[in-house]
């Protein structure tokens, strides 16, 4: 990595913090992919009967990526057979999810999260997937992805680490990565605040989840998606494992009302999106949160238009 021309300070600081990441994450992440002649990996949900009916609706979707398709009590002939009809078709399990709590102040809440992130890190690494995603919690006693005041304070940012830590060295995992998905409310919600946390818990077995629409939270962000995807990218491109494909609109309501909408609908710059995405091809892109396949039809037909109209393909 060359170092770019008349840095202000505080972008040589950015600039420094992410070559010493990408030197020192090692060979699996550090590796800037190639898009020449690669297409570019879009997915969402699908049933899973067995390998073969969980392999026919992928396609027939157009899919190339893949959420887990199995629970984490799936016997180890289930699991080898779904990672075998993944492999034999170019399929890429793109992430299990952990959804959860693991930093309630409720211990009951907190203690099932932290099995349950232990559990579906284990089955991410059974299967191959390429992460296992939670939020890193909240605060909130209430209600489990926030918000609360605490949630964007230091001793939290220190809790976070210290949880993500101890889930990452419980599991141990050697094939797939615990990643933490970028909120609006907690940590990390923003690029920097990333590489903040990346650098903090420190474990090579800890990456990237991205999903630009939760990093929108201010009119600012929302005029410039574009530049903050390209931001995101320019930071935290090679440990990205998974990315989330949804959209954002601005009401016209005061103070500020911004809702999560259908790919097509909203104010994300797709074109920027899909062209950071280009540069690591085998990153999923993962279709999310629409009420049926209608819908998940249309925001796969916008994605593959804008991709169409940027010379890329699925």
């Amino acid at each position: 990595m060359n170092t770019p021309p008349s840095l202000s300070r505080r972008d040589f600081h950015k600039w420094s913090l992410a070559a010493a990441l990408t030197v020192s994450a090692g060979p699996f992440t550090s590796a800037r992919a190639s898009s020449s002649g690669k297409a570019l990996r879009l997915g969402g949900p699908v049933s899973a009967k067995n390998p073969d009916s969980w392999i026919k609706s992928l396609k027939q979707l157009g899919y190339r990526a893949a959420y887990c398709p199995v629970g984490a009590n799936a016997s180890d002939d289930v699991i080898r057979a779904y990672q075998n009809a993944a492999r034999q078709n170019d399929i890429i399990i793109a992430e299990v999810g952990a959804w959860s709590n693991p930093i309630s102040p409720v211990a009951k809440t907190r203690h099932a999260a932290l099995e349950k992130c232990r559990r579906q890190l284990a089955l991410a690494d059974r299967i191959g997937a390429n992460c296992c995603v939670n939020i890193c919690g909240s605060r909130n006693p209430k209600k489990w992805d926030g918000p609360h005041p605490d949630d964007l304070s230091e001793d939290t940012f220190h809790l976070v680490v210290e949880t993500t830590r101890a889930i990452i060295d419980a599991v141990k995992p050697t094939r797939t990565f615990f990643t933490l998905e970028t909120m609006p409310w907690a940590w990390p919600d923003s690029p920097d605040a990333y590489l903040r946390l990346f650098k903090a818990i420190d474990r090579p077995r800890f990456a990237v989840h991205l999903d630009p629409v939760n990093l929108v939270n201010s009119p600012r962000r929302y005029a410039f998606t574009g530049d903050l995807i390209r931001e995101c990218f320019a930071i935290l491109g090679p440990h990205i494992k998974s990315c989330h494909a949804k959209d954002i609109k601005l009401d016209t309501r005061l103070t500020t009302h911004l809702d999560e909408i259908r790919p097509g609908l909203g104010g994300l710059d797709y074109a920027a999106f899909l062209t950071e995405l280009s540069k690591y091809p085998d990153v999923p892109l993962m279709l999310e949160h629409l009420p049926n396949q209608q819908e998940y039809k249309k925001a796969a037909d916008h994605i593959r238009t804008v991709a169409q109209k940027l010379n890329f393909s699925f």
